[in-house]
């Protein structure tokens, strides 16, 4: 773990997407969600279509909540809030990172991989696709 890390939570990363504008009363963007916490979440988008920091913006994505037997099922969010900062990943992709105003009632990154893998019936078979 990095000494600098100042988070106090983990955060789940995963590929998903997540759709986001000024409101949902007008168009929404696309993105591709990076990671998330209670807190907050990063995406990726493309450039011209990227907020900029300081803006505040409405976030709607699904977030998989694992079950005790392997399965799992997605929990649909709405969340507002503001952008807090946007890098350059390279010329046509920026990775936005937002701040939630009022936080998820669940912290999605805490469903550690070891709880997973023992929560997989020993007769899983996992299946090449």
């Amino acid at each position: 773990m990095n000494n600098m890390e100042r988070r106090s939570e983990k955060r789940l990363r995963y590929s998903w997407p997540v759709w986001f504008g000024p409101d949902f009363e007008n168009e929404l963007t696309q993105g591709q969600m990076v990671d998330l916490s209670s807190r907050g979440a990063a995406f990726t988008c493309y450039a011209d279509r990227s907020p900029c920091s300081g803006e505040h913006i409405t976030t709607r994505f699904s977030v998989p909540r694992y079950g005790p037997d392997w399965s799992f099922n997605l929990e649909n969010c709405v969340r507002q809030g503001r952008i807090c900062r946007v890098e350059e990943v390279s010329p046509y992709v920026r990775r936005v990172a937002v701040q939630f105003a009022e936080p998820l009632p669940f912290h999605p990154g805490e469903t550690r991989e070891t709880d997973q893998e023992e929560a997989v019936p020993a007769s899983y078979t996992p299946v090449a696709v």
